[in-house]
Protein backbone atom coordinates (compact mmCIF):
# COMPACT_ATOMS: atom_id res chain seq x y z
CA UNK A 1 0.00 0.00 0.00
CA UNK A 2 1.25 3.50 -0.78
CA UNK A 3 0.13 6.90 0.32
CA UNK A 4 1.32 10.48 0.66
CA UNK A 5 2.41 12.41 3.75
CA UNK A 6 3.58 15.86 2.67
CA UNK A 7 6.17 14.89 0.01
CA UNK A 8 6.72 11.51 1.65
CA UNK A 9 5.90 8.18 0.07
CA UNK A 10 4.57 5.60 2.51
CA UNK A 11 5.27 1.92 1.93
CA UNK A 12 3.36 -0.34 4.28
CA UNK A 13 3.29 -4.03 5.16
CA UNK A 14 0.07 -5.15 6.83
CA UNK A 15 1.76 -8.48 7.56
CA UNK A 16 4.14 -7.02 10.17
CA UNK A 17 2.29 -3.72 10.69
CA UNK A 18 5.36 -1.75 9.64
CA UNK A 19 5.58 1.44 7.59
CA UNK A 20 8.54 3.01 5.82
CA UNK A 21 8.38 6.72 5.05
CA UNK A 22 10.52 7.65 2.05
CA UNK A 23 11.41 11.11 0.77
CA UNK A 24 13.70 11.91 -2.12
CA UNK A 25 15.25 15.22 -1.09
CA UNK A 26 15.91 18.13 -3.45
CA UNK A 27 19.59 17.19 -3.72
CA UNK A 28 18.65 13.65 -4.81
CA UNK A 29 19.32 11.82 -1.52
CA UNK A 30 16.72 9.17 -0.65
CA UNK A 31 15.86 9.15 3.06
CA UNK A 32 13.86 6.28 4.56
CA UNK A 33 12.44 6.46 8.11
CA UNK A 34 11.20 3.31 9.84
CA UNK A 35 9.43 4.35 13.09
CA UNK A 36 9.58 1.87 15.99
CA UNK A 37 7.61 3.15 18.95
CA UNK A 38 8.90 2.84 22.52
CA UNK A 39 12.33 1.40 21.79
CA UNK A 40 15.43 2.96 23.32
CA UNK A 41 17.96 2.51 20.52
CA UNK A 42 18.18 4.43 17.28
CA UNK A 43 19.98 3.09 14.21
CA UNK A 44 21.23 5.02 11.19
CA UNK A 45 22.90 3.66 8.04
CA UNK A 46 24.00 5.70 5.02
CA UNK A 47 24.92 3.77 1.90
CA UNK A 48 26.22 4.59 -1.55
CA UNK A 49 25.90 2.35 -4.58
CA UNK A 50 29.62 1.91 -5.04
CA UNK A 51 31.46 -1.28 -4.18
CA UNK A 52 34.49 -3.30 -5.11
CA UNK A 53 33.12 -4.28 -8.54
CA UNK A 54 32.82 -0.65 -9.70
CA UNK A 55 36.41 -0.21 -10.84
CA UNK A 56 35.77 0.82 -14.45
CA UNK A 57 33.48 3.64 -15.58
CA UNK A 58 32.94 6.52 -18.00
CA UNK A 59 32.46 10.11 -16.85
CA UNK A 60 29.45 11.31 -18.84
CA UNK A 61 30.45 14.99 -18.94
CA UNK A 62 33.65 14.50 -20.92
CA UNK A 63 33.46 10.86 -22.02
CA UNK A 64 36.64 9.97 -20.09
CA UNK A 65 37.08 6.27 -19.34
CA UNK A 66 38.43 5.76 -15.81
CA UNK A 67 39.98 2.55 -14.49
CA UNK A 68 40.67 2.76 -10.75
CA UNK A 69 42.83 0.38 -8.68
CA UNK A 70 41.23 -2.69 -7.13
CA UNK A 71 40.37 -2.04 -3.49
CA UNK A 72 39.71 1.69 -3.84
CA UNK A 73 36.11 1.47 -2.54
CA UNK A 74 37.38 -0.10 0.69
CA UNK A 75 40.27 2.39 0.89
CA UNK A 76 37.86 5.32 0.59
CA UNK A 77 35.66 3.82 3.31
CA UNK A 78 38.68 3.91 5.67
CA UNK A 79 39.74 7.43 4.71
CA UNK A 80 36.35 9.11 5.03
CA UNK A 81 36.57 9.06 8.85
CA UNK A 82 39.63 11.34 8.86
CA UNK A 83 38.72 15.02 9.13
CA UNK A 84 40.49 18.29 8.35
CA UNK A 85 40.52 19.24 12.06
CA UNK A 86 42.82 16.28 12.73
CA UNK A 87 40.15 14.18 14.42
CA UNK A 88 38.95 10.73 13.40
CA UNK A 89 35.14 10.65 13.33
CA UNK A 90 35.06 7.04 14.46
CA UNK A 91 36.87 8.09 17.65
CA UNK A 92 34.54 11.06 18.13
CA UNK A 93 31.46 8.83 17.82
CA UNK A 94 32.94 6.28 20.22
CA UNK A 95 33.58 9.03 22.78
CA UNK A 96 29.84 9.82 22.65
CA UNK A 97 29.07 6.24 23.67
CA UNK A 98 27.88 5.43 20.16
CA UNK A 99 28.54 2.14 18.36
CA UNK A 100 29.75 3.21 14.90
CA UNK A 101 31.15 1.28 11.97
CA UNK A 102 31.41 1.05 8.18
CA UNK A 103 31.72 -1.71 5.60
CA UNK A 104 32.36 -2.28 1.89
CA UNK A 105 30.71 -5.01 -0.17
CA UNK A 106 30.83 -6.01 -3.82
CA UNK A 107 28.13 -3.51 -4.76
CA UNK A 108 27.85 -0.86 -2.03
CA UNK A 109 29.61 0.95 0.81
CA UNK A 110 27.84 1.88 4.05
CA UNK A 111 28.46 3.96 7.17
CA UNK A 112 26.38 3.40 10.30
CA UNK A 113 25.87 4.02 13.99
CA UNK A 114 23.59 2.85 16.77
CA UNK A 115 22.86 5.06 19.77
CA UNK A 116 20.84 5.09 22.98
CA UNK A 117 22.07 8.49 24.21
CA UNK A 118 23.64 11.53 22.51
CA UNK A 119 21.81 10.73 19.28
CA UNK A 120 21.74 14.22 17.77
CA UNK A 121 25.38 14.93 18.68
CA UNK A 122 26.25 11.67 16.95
CA UNK A 123 24.08 12.57 13.94
CA UNK A 124 25.97 15.89 13.66
CA UNK A 125 29.33 14.11 13.46
CA UNK A 126 28.00 11.32 11.25
CA UNK A 127 26.47 13.57 8.62
CA UNK A 128 29.46 15.87 8.70
CA UNK A 129 32.12 13.27 7.92
CA UNK A 130 30.18 11.41 5.22
CA UNK A 131 29.70 14.72 3.38
CA UNK A 132 33.22 16.10 4.00
CA UNK A 133 36.03 14.12 2.36
CA UNK A 134 39.51 15.24 3.35
CA UNK A 135 42.33 13.51 1.51
CA UNK A 136 45.97 14.57 1.56
CA UNK A 137 49.13 12.92 0.31
CA UNK A 138 50.14 12.31 3.92
CA UNK A 139 46.93 10.77 5.25
CA UNK A 140 46.47 8.59 2.15
CA UNK A 141 50.00 7.26 2.51
CA UNK A 142 49.50 6.62 6.25
CA UNK A 143 46.53 4.36 5.53
CA UNK A 144 48.44 2.21 3.05
CA UNK A 145 50.26 0.23 5.71
CA UNK A 146 47.10 -0.28 7.79
CA UNK A 147 45.13 -1.64 4.84
CA UNK A 148 48.12 -3.70 3.71
CA UNK A 149 48.06 -5.45 7.10
CA UNK A 150 44.30 -5.99 6.75
CA UNK A 151 44.86 -7.60 3.34
CA UNK A 152 47.45 -9.94 4.83
CA UNK A 153 45.04 -10.82 7.63
CA UNK A 154 42.31 -11.73 5.15
CA UNK A 155 44.79 -13.80 3.14
CA UNK A 156 45.17 -15.91 6.29
CA UNK A 157 41.40 -16.17 6.89
CA UNK A 158 40.21 -19.61 5.67
CA UNK A 159 36.56 -18.67 5.08
CA UNK A 160 37.57 -15.69 2.96
CA UNK A 161 40.01 -17.79 0.93
CA UNK A 162 37.24 -20.37 0.45
CA UNK A 163 34.87 -17.66 -0.82
CA UNK A 164 37.36 -15.93 -3.15
CA UNK A 165 38.41 -19.26 -4.68
CA UNK A 166 34.73 -19.97 -5.34
CA UNK A 167 34.29 -16.62 -7.09
CA UNK A 168 37.32 -17.30 -9.29
CA UNK A 169 35.88 -20.71 -10.18
CA UNK A 170 32.57 -19.14 -11.22
CA UNK A 171 33.52 -15.84 -12.82
CA UNK A 172 36.05 -15.20 -15.59
CA UNK A 173 35.77 -11.45 -16.28
CA UNK A 174 33.39 -10.13 -13.64
CA UNK A 175 35.20 -8.06 -10.96
CA UNK A 176 33.40 -9.98 -8.20
CA UNK A 177 36.37 -12.36 -8.41
CA UNK A 178 38.62 -9.53 -7.14
CA UNK A 179 39.21 -9.15 -3.40
CA UNK A 180 37.19 -6.26 -1.89
CA UNK A 181 40.34 -4.86 -0.25
CA UNK A 182 42.47 -5.29 -3.39
CA UNK A 183 46.10 -6.36 -3.09
CA UNK A 184 49.18 -4.66 -1.66
CA UNK A 185 50.20 -3.94 -5.25
CA UNK A 186 46.90 -2.37 -6.35
CA UNK A 187 46.48 -0.17 -3.27
CA UNK A 188 49.99 1.20 -3.88
CA UNK A 189 48.46 3.00 -6.89
CA UNK A 190 45.80 4.84 -4.84
CA UNK A 191 46.35 8.56 -4.28
CA UNK A 192 44.25 11.51 -3.15
CA UNK A 193 43.29 12.47 -6.71
CA UNK A 194 41.84 9.02 -7.40
CA UNK A 195 39.93 9.10 -4.10
CA UNK A 196 38.41 12.50 -4.93
CA UNK A 197 37.49 11.23 -8.41
CA UNK A 198 35.66 8.30 -6.83
CA UNK A 199 33.94 10.46 -4.22
CA UNK A 200 32.76 13.00 -6.80
CA UNK A 201 31.61 10.26 -9.16
CA UNK A 202 29.79 7.91 -6.80
CA UNK A 203 29.13 9.70 -3.50
CA UNK A 204 26.52 11.86 -5.20
CA UNK A 205 23.33 12.26 -3.12
CA UNK A 206 21.27 10.77 -5.96
CA UNK A 207 23.40 7.60 -5.69
CA UNK A 208 22.84 7.26 -1.93
CA UNK A 209 20.22 6.04 0.54
CA UNK A 210 19.98 7.06 4.21
CA UNK A 211 17.91 4.81 6.50
CA UNK A 212 16.87 5.65 10.09
CA UNK A 213 15.07 3.26 12.43
CA UNK A 214 13.90 4.03 15.95
CA UNK A 215 11.35 5.98 17.97
CA UNK A 216 11.14 8.88 15.50
CA UNK A 217 8.45 11.36 14.59
CA UNK A 218 8.73 11.28 10.81
CA UNK A 219 8.41 14.96 9.86
CA UNK A 220 10.69 16.01 12.71
CA UNK A 221 13.57 13.65 11.89
CA UNK A 222 13.33 14.48 8.17
CA UNK A 223 13.72 18.16 9.07
CA UNK A 224 16.74 17.32 11.24
CA UNK A 225 18.33 15.51 8.29
CA UNK A 226 17.68 18.43 5.93
CA UNK A 227 19.26 20.89 8.40
CA UNK A 228 22.48 18.89 8.34
CA UNK A 229 22.80 18.59 4.56
CA UNK A 230 25.76 20.32 2.94
CA UNK A 231 25.96 21.70 -0.57
CA UNK A 232 27.53 18.83 -2.49
CA UNK A 233 29.65 19.40 -5.57
CA UNK A 234 29.95 15.68 -6.34
CA UNK A 235 27.70 15.82 -9.36
CA UNK A 236 29.57 14.18 -12.22
CA UNK A 237 27.37 11.40 -13.53
CA UNK A 238 29.03 8.18 -14.58
CA UNK A 239 28.27 5.06 -16.56
CA UNK A 240 29.62 1.86 -15.02
CA UNK A 241 31.50 -0.43 -17.38
CA UNK A 242 31.54 -4.21 -16.90
CA UNK A 243 32.99 -6.79 -19.23
CA UNK A 244 30.38 -9.21 -20.53
CA UNK A 245 30.55 -12.29 -18.33
CA UNK A 246 30.23 -15.76 -19.83
CA UNK A 247 27.34 -17.92 -18.65
CA UNK A 248 29.59 -20.94 -18.08
CA UNK A 249 31.72 -21.45 -14.99
CA UNK A 250 35.51 -21.11 -15.25
CA UNK A 251 36.49 -24.37 -13.54
CA UNK A 252 34.77 -26.95 -11.40
CA UNK A 253 37.16 -27.35 -8.47
CA UNK A 254 39.69 -25.39 -6.45
CA UNK A 255 41.58 -26.67 -3.43
CA UNK A 256 44.05 -24.97 -1.13
CA UNK A 257 45.75 -25.80 2.16
CA UNK A 258 45.90 -23.59 5.22
CA UNK A 259 46.61 -23.76 8.92
CA UNK A 260 43.21 -25.12 10.01
CA UNK A 261 42.15 -28.13 12.08
CA UNK A 262 39.27 -29.39 9.93
CA UNK A 263 38.46 -29.03 6.19
CA UNK A 264 35.87 -26.51 5.05
CA UNK A 265 34.06 -26.63 1.73
CA UNK A 266 31.77 -24.49 -0.39
CA UNK A 267 29.49 -25.58 -3.23
CA UNK A 268 28.48 -22.83 -5.64
CA UNK A 269 25.96 -22.63 -8.49
CA UNK A 270 26.33 -19.79 -10.98
CA UNK A 271 23.05 -18.14 -11.98
CA UNK A 272 21.94 -15.36 -14.31
CA UNK A 273 20.20 -12.15 -13.24
CA UNK A 274 16.52 -11.89 -14.18
CA UNK A 275 15.25 -8.35 -13.42
CA UNK A 276 11.93 -8.35 -11.60
CA UNK A 277 12.36 -11.98 -10.63
CA UNK A 278 15.13 -11.85 -8.03
CA UNK A 279 13.05 -11.66 -4.83
CA UNK A 280 10.90 -14.57 -5.92
CA UNK A 281 13.97 -16.55 -6.97
CA UNK A 282 15.77 -15.76 -3.71
CA UNK A 283 12.83 -17.17 -1.76
CA UNK A 284 12.66 -20.24 -3.99
CA UNK A 285 16.34 -21.00 -3.40
CA UNK A 286 15.98 -20.50 0.36
CA UNK A 287 13.08 -22.96 0.27
CA UNK A 288 15.11 -25.48 -1.79
CA UNK A 289 18.10 -25.31 0.55
CA UNK A 290 15.84 -25.74 3.58
CA UNK A 291 14.32 -28.88 2.08
CA UNK A 292 17.58 -30.45 0.93
CA UNK A 293 20.09 -29.53 3.65
CA UNK A 294 18.11 -27.62 6.32
CA UNK A 295 18.36 -28.76 9.92
CA UNK A 296 15.07 -30.66 9.70
CA UNK A 297 15.97 -32.38 6.41
CA UNK A 298 16.61 -36.12 6.16
CA UNK A 299 20.04 -35.50 4.67
CA UNK A 300 21.16 -33.21 7.50
CA UNK A 301 20.01 -35.73 10.13
CA UNK A 302 21.83 -38.55 8.32
CA UNK A 303 25.12 -36.63 7.94
CA UNK A 304 24.98 -35.43 11.54
CA UNK A 305 24.38 -38.90 12.96
CA UNK A 306 27.25 -40.30 10.90
CA UNK A 307 29.57 -37.60 12.29
CA UNK A 308 30.23 -36.16 8.83
CA UNK A 309 29.11 -32.68 9.92
CA UNK A 310 28.92 -31.07 13.34
CA UNK A 311 27.06 -27.87 12.54
CA UNK A 312 24.30 -26.51 10.32
CA UNK A 313 24.90 -25.73 6.66
CA UNK A 314 25.32 -22.11 5.73
CA UNK A 315 23.49 -21.26 2.53
CA UNK A 316 22.88 -18.02 0.71
CA UNK A 317 21.71 -16.61 -2.60
CA UNK A 318 23.99 -13.67 -3.39
CA UNK A 319 22.68 -11.37 -6.09
CA UNK A 320 22.93 -7.81 -7.32
CA UNK A 321 22.09 -6.06 -10.58
CA UNK A 322 24.72 -7.97 -12.57
CA UNK A 323 25.63 -11.20 -10.77
CA UNK A 324 23.87 -14.04 -8.95
CA UNK A 325 24.92 -17.35 -7.40
CA UNK A 326 24.00 -19.89 -4.73
CA UNK A 327 26.52 -20.75 -1.99
CA UNK A 328 26.37 -23.76 0.37
CA UNK A 329 29.08 -24.10 3.03
CA UNK A 330 30.04 -26.38 5.91
CA UNK A 331 32.88 -28.07 7.78
CA UNK A 332 33.65 -31.79 7.54
CA UNK A 333 36.51 -34.24 8.00
CA UNK A 334 35.33 -35.84 4.75
CA UNK A 335 34.13 -33.03 2.46
CA UNK A 336 34.09 -35.25 -0.64
CA UNK A 337 31.66 -37.65 1.02
CA UNK A 338 29.35 -34.82 2.11
CA UNK A 339 29.45 -33.19 -1.34
CA UNK A 340 28.61 -36.54 -2.96
CA UNK A 341 25.71 -37.05 -0.54
CA UNK A 342 24.32 -33.60 -1.38
CA UNK A 343 24.58 -34.37 -5.09
CA UNK A 344 22.75 -37.68 -4.55
CA UNK A 345 19.99 -35.86 -2.67
CA UNK A 346 19.67 -33.31 -5.49
CA UNK A 347 19.29 -36.16 -7.97
CA UNK A 348 16.64 -37.78 -5.74
CA UNK A 349 14.63 -34.55 -5.63
CA UNK A 350 15.00 -34.25 -9.40
CA UNK A 351 13.31 -37.63 -9.76
CA UNK A 352 10.60 -37.43 -7.11
CA UNK A 353 9.94 -33.67 -6.92
CA UNK A 354 9.10 -31.74 -3.74
CA UNK A 355 6.57 -33.02 -1.24
CA UNK A 356 3.63 -30.61 -0.89
CA UNK A 357 3.32 -30.99 2.90
CA UNK A 358 7.05 -30.44 3.41
CA UNK A 359 6.99 -27.47 1.03
CA UNK A 360 4.16 -25.76 2.92
CA UNK A 361 5.89 -26.38 6.26
CA UNK A 362 9.11 -24.75 5.00
CA UNK A 363 7.16 -21.76 3.68
CA UNK A 364 5.61 -21.19 7.11
CA UNK A 365 9.03 -21.48 8.75
CA UNK A 366 10.51 -18.91 6.34
CA UNK A 367 7.62 -16.52 6.87
CA UNK A 368 8.05 -16.74 10.64
CA UNK A 369 11.75 -15.94 10.33
CA UNK A 370 11.07 -12.89 8.15
CA UNK A 371 8.48 -11.60 10.62
CA UNK A 372 10.88 -12.14 13.52
CA UNK A 373 13.64 -10.17 11.75
CA UNK A 374 11.49 -7.01 12.02
CA UNK A 375 12.11 -6.96 15.77
CA UNK A 376 15.76 -6.05 15.17
CA UNK A 377 16.32 -2.41 14.12
CA UNK A 378 19.79 -3.07 12.68
CA UNK A 379 18.51 -6.02 10.63
CA UNK A 380 15.57 -4.00 9.27
CA UNK A 381 17.77 -1.03 8.38
CA UNK A 382 20.64 -2.99 6.81
CA UNK A 383 18.24 -5.08 4.73
CA UNK A 384 16.24 -2.06 3.61
CA UNK A 385 19.40 -0.24 2.54
CA UNK A 386 20.86 -3.21 0.63
CA UNK A 387 17.52 -3.94 -1.02
CA UNK A 388 16.94 -0.30 -1.97
CA UNK A 389 20.31 -0.11 -3.70
CA UNK A 390 19.31 -3.24 -5.66
CA UNK A 391 15.99 -1.65 -6.63
CA UNK A 392 13.94 -3.84 -4.27
CA UNK A 393 11.31 -3.05 -1.62
CA UNK A 394 12.15 -5.25 1.42
CA UNK A 395 8.46 -5.87 2.11
CA UNK A 396 8.33 -7.85 -1.16
CA UNK A 397 9.93 -10.80 0.64
CA UNK A 398 7.04 -10.96 3.13
CA UNK A 399 4.44 -10.68 0.37
CA UNK A 400 6.07 -13.15 -2.03
CA UNK A 401 6.86 -15.91 0.47
CA UNK A 402 3.16 -16.42 1.22
CA UNK A 403 2.29 -16.95 -2.44
CA UNK A 404 5.40 -18.94 -3.36
CA UNK A 405 4.35 -21.70 -5.71
CA UNK A 406 5.72 -25.25 -5.58
CA UNK A 407 5.83 -25.54 -9.38
CA UNK A 408 7.89 -22.35 -9.60
CA UNK A 409 10.31 -23.61 -6.92
CA UNK A 410 10.66 -26.89 -8.82
CA UNK A 411 11.42 -24.92 -12.01
CA UNK A 412 14.14 -22.84 -10.29
CA UNK A 413 15.61 -26.01 -8.81
CA UNK A 414 15.91 -27.70 -12.19
CA UNK A 415 17.42 -24.58 -13.80
CA UNK A 416 20.08 -23.78 -11.19
CA UNK A 417 21.06 -26.93 -9.31
CA UNK A 418 22.70 -28.57 -12.31
CA UNK A 419 26.17 -30.02 -12.75
CA UNK A 420 27.43 -27.64 -15.46
CA UNK A 421 26.74 -24.61 -13.18
CA UNK A 422 28.32 -26.18 -10.11
CA UNK A 423 31.73 -25.41 -8.59
CA UNK A 424 33.44 -26.70 -5.44
CA UNK A 425 35.96 -24.81 -3.32
CA UNK A 426 37.77 -26.65 -0.51
CA UNK A 427 40.29 -25.56 2.13
CA UNK A 428 42.19 -28.45 3.70
CA UNK A 429 44.53 -28.52 6.71
CA UNK A 430 48.25 -28.25 5.98
CA UNK A 431 49.89 -31.61 5.44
Amino acid sequence: MKGELFKVQIIESSKVKEKVYIEKLENGLTVAVIPKKDICKKYVIWGTEFGSIDNNFKIEKNGEIVKVPDGIAHYLEHKLFEQENGKNSLDVLSSLGVDANAYTTNNHTAYLFEATDNFYEALDEFMDYVQSPYFTDENVEKERGIIGQEIMMYDDYPDWKLYMNAMKCMYKDHPINIDVAGTKETISEIDKEKLYTIYNSFYRPDNQVLVLCGDFEVESILNEIKKRLKSNNSSQEVQRIYLKEQENIVKKYEETRMNISKPIFLIGYKDKVEPGEMVKKDLAIECICNMIIGKSSNLYQKLYKEGLISEEFGYNYEFAKNYAHVLIQNTSNNPKKVIDEIQNEIENYNKKGFDKVEFERIKKKMYGEYVKSYNDISSISNNFLADSLRGINSFEFLEEVLVLDKDYVQKVFKEIFVEDKKIVSVVLPNE
